[in-house]
């Protein structure tokens, strides 16, 4: 019985022996691989080449037809390849709108009275989009100082957001709201006009117009540090959509458009 628990207890500590010391090749083996890792991000850094597994960047864009905001993430497939999801909002101005006041005068030049407005704009055009593309590193930075040049395409969905346009007019001894296909639009483009709405009406009568859109870009990456992003982004965009969307009164409908846009960018690497 003694010979029989001993065997036992040896077994046991030669069994956690060799678990413990299987548990520590496989830390080593670990440690090792994160090692190599760490220093080829090193050698890629010294070189210029941001390598990193994730990023985010918040961006301003500033476009030949109006504005916007956007929101990205990315994940890195290698070192010169990255997968990004972004999401946009943006307003879309008309050519052809003209933001005037009405004038009063006041003896002493001009006195203007009332919120400034745009004459014969029917609709507020507004799109939300996501995309997905991909980000391709054309060029690295060389130095710490340098910039990095990427390639971008990407295209998804874009939800048009048409929301009309309110001004305030004068109707006998007093004013009130209305909107170019109301009963009363004669005074929408009379000269019977106080000034623009704001941006409180309009919002429950919102119209969706369904749409595609593309985009193609250069990015540019001055930032010295490669785990922060900043860049300034230039590109080509172009969305259609499935109804028409009016903007102008006095303009036709579209549904194709094309703009040029520049966009900065401040975000994060890691």
């Amino acid at each position: 019985m003694k010979k029989i628990i001993a065997v036992l207890i040896f077994a046991v500590f030669a069994f956690a022996g060799y678990s413990q010391q299987d548990n520590s090749r496989k830390t080593e083996n670990k440690k090792q691989k994160k090692k190599e890792k760490i220093n080829q991000i090193m050698r890629l850094e010294e070189e210029g080449v941001p390598s990193f597994r994730k990023q985010n960047a918040f961006g301003i864009k500033l476009n030949t037809d109006g504005w916007g905001i956007s929101y990205e993430f990315g994940h890195s497939n290698s070192v010169t390849r990255a997968t990004i999801y972004q999401i946009e909002f943006n307003e879309k101005k008309h050519r052809k709108e003209d933001k005037q006041n009405v004038p009063l005068d006041g003896g002493n030049g001009f006195i203007f009275f009332g919120n400034p407005f745009v004459y014969g704009k029917k609709n507020i055009f507004y799109q939300l989009k996501g995309a997905i593309g991909q980000q391709i590193l054309i060029g690295g930075k060389g130095n710490k100082n340098g910039v990095s040049v990427y390639g971008i395409g990407a295209g998804g969905l874009s939800l048009g957001l048409l929301r009309p346009y309110y001004m305030e007019v004068q109707d006998g001894n007093s004013s009130k709201y209305v909107k170019y296909d109301s009963p009363d639009s004669l005074l929408f483009l009379g000269q019977s006009i106080v000034g623009g709405a704001g941006i409180s009406k309009g919002w429950n009568e919102i119209k969706i117009a369904p749409g595609l859109h593309a985009k193609t870009a250069i990015r540019f990456d001055y930032n010295r540090f490669n785990t922060v992003l900043s860049g300034i982004e230039g590109g080509l965009n172009v969305e259609y959509y499935f109804k028409d969307v009016q903007q102008m009164v006095y303009s036709p409908a579209k549904k194709f458009f094309l703009n040029v846009y520049v966009s900065f960018l401040f975000g994060k690497r890691k």
